[in-house]
């Protein structure tokens, strides 16, 4: 995985400085976002209901396509799907259930109304109006994806806080770079030294000012000189209570925008839940939904569709075996032992990808493991047949784990399977890794694989394993689908 921190502070280096105050709340974004959109959604709606309607010999098909069409863009109104924070930025699941507002509205206006016209066919002649709209938010999302990567349409930003919790903001921050915020410089609060390289443009003090309104005229006076769009805030001992409203009412009296950061991570947006009581704000977060409803139809969609692509896919495992007996001397299939959901171990199933006594044979390359982490990787292992190659470079050699779905050893999507020696060197961070089946994809699969370091590995199953959701899995099962073609990571 390429080195974010690197992308970030070339981001930085395009800031322009002794910008006026006036210019905040600046749109990043291409200004043909919304129109296209707009244009998209509503010729998704119109013309397949209108040719629909006309076909079947329905009256009146042109209005009651444009009644349609303005329900549909009206109901992506009030979902805030035309909000400039939300234009690009790739989230397909609201639009689905905005689709499904829009058909209980139709039918609901089709019974009052007293309309004779077949549902079935207007219902099918809507699909478009989804397709459409996903369609062209993922052509949207990955062009600002692609913009972004060159420290284009960024909102600058300036960090107020502690050292230590400046130095971890932008640590996470550069991370990655799917979002539109750089760190542009900080307003460090107290003596201790910021490590991570962005300027301290001014010190606030350790304690609560006399006057109040020294922190919001030093705070001004950098979001002046750096050109900032967005001030971010995290709250600590020395910036908490009275000095952060006071802080806040001054910045929005001048037209800067405030984000306050509570020092959580990785934890998705429908897990949180905010509130108020006696005037305290109070952000509540979810547990991981580990049981109940959604938890049965994971575990539904598990064995049925394992169940279809076992049937599917056996013309293909045919073949695969075929050639993995006629390739190199051995069995067909690896049995190896894994560690699954709650540190229980269960036999997983492979292709053969390696010789016969691989296993004896790793001793003699531990020296060569390019992994930084408890997982044996090596780019070019010795071991590795000429078959096995092109299985591992497809992932082809892990269509018989379809079986441990199956069998409910595995689920469809989740953390990789570790092997036990690797559990055995686990700290309490990592053993949470074990909370959940692991996947015949996941997060890692789609994200690197091999090329991941070990901390970012555990990153990406920590973020799935505590906010996992069924839209979510549907959205990396399609994504399973590039990454496998693409090969990126798989040897």
């Amino acid at each position: 995985m390429r080195r974010f921190r690197v992308a970030a502070e070339r981001q930085a280096s395009s800031v322009t400085p002794h910008r006026k105050a006036s210019t905040w709340h600046r749109d990043t974004k291409a200004g043909w976002y919304l129109p296209a959109v707009l244009f998209f959604d509503s010729a998704g709606a119109a013309l397949p209901l209108a040719t629909a309607l006309s076909a079947a010999g329905q009256p009146h098909p042109f209005q009651h396509a444009a009644i349609a069409t303005a329900i549909w863009l009206l109901t992506g109104v009030v979902g805030k799907r035309y909000a400039s924070w939300n234009l690009g930025e790739g989230h397909a699941g609201p639009v689905f259930r905005d689709w499904l507002v829009m058909l209980g509205t139709l039918a609901v206006l089709r019974t009052v109304s007293g309309l004779d016209s077949a549902p079935a066919a207007a219902c099918a002649a809507l699909v478009p109006s989804l397709v459409v709209t996903v369609v062209c938010r993922k052509l949207i999302h990955r062009d600002l994806m692609a913009t972004r990567r060159h420290a284009q349409a960024l909102r600058h930003v300036l960090v107020i806080g502690e050292a230590a919790a400046v130095d971890e903001v932008v640590g996470q921050l550069a991370q990655r770079t799917d979002h539109e915020y750089v760190v542009v410089g900080a307003c460090a609060v107290g003596a201790g030294d910021v490590r991570s390289g962005v300027p301290v443009y001014v010190r606030l003090g350790a304690e609560r000012p006399a006057v109040l309104a020294e922190d919001a005229s030093a705070v001004l006076e950098a979001a002046d000189a750096l050109g900032i769009d967005l001030v971010f805030v995290s709250p600590g001992g020395h910036m908490s209570g009275d000095r952060l409203r006071q802080l806040s009412w001054a910045l929005h009296d001048h037209g800067c925008p405030l984000a306050v950061l509570p020092g959580i991570f990785d934890v998705a947006r429908h897990r949180i839940r905010l509130t108020s009581a006696a005037g305290l704000t109070m952000l509540h977060v979810a547990p991981p939904a580990r049981h109940g409803v959604p938890a049965a139809v994971k575990s539904v969609i598990d064995r049925m569709g394992a169940f279809l692509l076992v049937v599917l896919a056996a013309p293909v495992l045919t073949l695969l075996a075929l050639a993995v007996r006629v390739g190199s001397p051995g069995p067909v299939f690896y049995r190896q032992t894994r560690v699954g959901k709650h540190n229980t171990h269960f036999p997983m199933w492979k292709f053969r990808t390696m010789v016969v006594d691989a296993e004896r044979l790793r001793s003699n390359l531990e020296t060569a493991n390019e992994n930084d982490g408890h997982m044996f990787k090596m780019r070019n292992d010795p071991r590795i047949t000429p078959m096995g190659r092109f299985l591992r470079r497809y992932s082809l050699d892990e269509l018989p784990q379809l079986l441990n779905v199956l069998l409910g050893h595995m689920s469809l999507v989740g953390p990789r399977p570790p092997l036990p020696e690797e559990v055995a060197h686990y700290d309490d961070v990592e053993m949470r890794r074990l909370s959940v089946k692991p996947g015949l994809t996941g997060l890692w699969q789609v994200s690197g694989r091999s090329d991941l370091t070990w901390h970012e590995t555990v990153s990406l199953d920590l973020r799935y394993v505590d906010n996992w959701s069924l839209a979510w899995d549907m959205d990396v099962m399609a994504r399973t689908v590039r990454a496998v073609l693409n090969g990126r990571g798989a040897y």
